[in-house]
């Protein structure tokens, strides 16, 4: 089944929504009317909650703004849906790449996922087919290796590190945190071009920190910052729509300080779909 584009939910709808299915909603304290004669009953305390509001100051827990965002991505069903739906997938698109020098080179590409326990167990191949011909990346067992006319060679390192950050460095980086035993820290909140963001940061078993940007309002991821050799990077994400009752942004852009070196449309988005994984094996 190929997916389009949905109408995406208001971003009120969203917020209000996210409160309900986590809980996050403080219930005002009930007033007793004391009955005569009748032994007072203690009412039972229980610890304060932290509340993500959108107007108010108070404080959010790291916890509860990664589960809003997993629960906002499911359309409701959270990491269930999430893992429900997304089994596998395969998407299809553009892309554009620059190089050090300048060059700019343009492909279309199709990727397959097949969904493990955790991130670092996952099956990905990337394949990219560019005018001067095309070769297709795979990352499978925590190594990567590339294929071209069914020969296995080894990529380059910028091509290997492209790829991998890709992965580590993505949306599923934060979505699945609790299954990568990644540890998630509350940087605080930032406003940037009027838009209120938490800083969250999500740390991997490997060290790997990722600062995500999430917008206060709708709970979506906007951006993303890491930092390799030296050099800051950002992906921008854009055009959010719902494929298969799941949050995908159809369009992002990555930047080395500030320069974009990668510009990636998606065209169509298919979960569930069956795959071959002899297309992930190096024989």
């Amino acid at each position: 089944m190929v997916i389009s584009r949905f109408k995406i939910l208001t971003p009120l709808v969203l917020v209000v929504l996210t409160f309900v299915s986590t809980g996050f909603a403080q219930r005002p304290n009930a007033q007793v009317t004391p009955v005569p004669k009748a032994s007072p009953q203690k009412e039972e305390k229980k610890p304060a909650q932290t509340v993500i509001t959108k107007d108010t100051g108070k404080t959010a827990t790291a916890e509860q703004v990664a589960e809003s965002v997993i629960f906002i991505y499911g359309l409701g069903g959270g990491r269930a849906t999430l893992n429900q739906i997304r089994k596998t997938a395969l998407e299809r698109g553009k892309i554009s790449v620059t190089n050090p020098e300048g060059r700019t080179d343009q492909a279309t590409y199709q990727r397959w996922t097949q969904r493990a326990e955790t991130l670092s167990k996952e099956k990905i191949r990337l394949d990219q087919e560019f005018p001067k011909g095309s070769y297709a990346l795979v990352f499978n067992d925590e190594k990567i290796f590339g294929v071209v006319d069914n020969s296995v060679f080894t990529p380059t390192e910028d091509a290997s590190r492209a790829f991998e950050n890709q992965i580590v460095h993505g949306l599923e980086a934060l979505l699945r945190y609790k299954e990568n035993d990644s540890k998630i820290n509350l940087a605080g909140r930032e406003k940037l071009l009027g838009v209120d963001y938490y800083l969250l940061d999500v740390t991997d078993k490997q060290s790997r920190t990722t600062r995500f940007y999430i917008s206060a309002k709708s709970f979506r991821v906007m951006m993303l910052d890491y930092e390799q050799a030296g050099i800051k990077y950002r992906r921008k994400f854009y055009d959010y729509n719902y494929a298969q009752g799941t949050l995908v942004p159809f369009r992002s852009t990555l930047f080395a300080g500030d320069k974009i070196i990668e510009e990636t449309e998606v065209g169509t988005i298919t979960f569930g779909q069956k795959i071959d994984e002899a297309i992930f094996s190096a024989s």
